[in-house]
């Protein structure tokens, strides 16, 4: 299944957010692509949200993962795989018992972790258009 939305502001990130949640209820695992600055942090901040995560959420960029609770308790991990450079560091930090785990999981930069990537996985492409709205690419599951 493939769909499209647009993110205008910021600000929108959260009521886009929503949208993909309400159109695709059972995803639990996101893999977020797109070229730096092309929203992915900010989309992440808009799920983590719609999802009533009361905690300041920001890019795991040197932490590699981020945890955090959803309204209803659920685990929300946020994982920024940028700066990685092999597969084995994904095992050191559990990747794949995350992945399998059922909690909601927003991967940046997935590239190297593609194989190991559960069935049913959705993957939202990013792009930044010239009147610095995002579009945003759904598919899978």
């Amino acid at each position: 299944m493939v769909a499209s939305f647009t993110l205008d502001r910021a600000g929108d990130a959260r009521v886009v957010a929503e949208r993909i949640l309400a159109e695709f209820p059972h995803a639990r695992v996101l893999a977020f692509h797109g070229d730096l600055g092309a929203g992915k942090t900010t989309l992440i901040k808009g799920f983590c949200a719609a999802l009533g995560v009361a905690d300041d959420t920001s890019s795991p960029s040197f932490s590699l993962v981020n945890e955090y609770r959803a309204a209803d308790g659920t685990p929300v991990y946020h994982f920024d795989l940028f700066r990685l450079k092999s597969p084995a560091e994904l095992e050191a930090i559990g990747f794949v018992e995350y992945v399998d785990s059922g909690a909601w999981c927003f991967i940046e930069w997935p590239d190297l972790a593609l194989d190991l990537l559960p069935p049913g996985v959705m993957h939202l492409t990013l792009e930044a258009k010239p009147d610095q709205a995002r579009s945003i690419t759904v598919a899978g599951a």
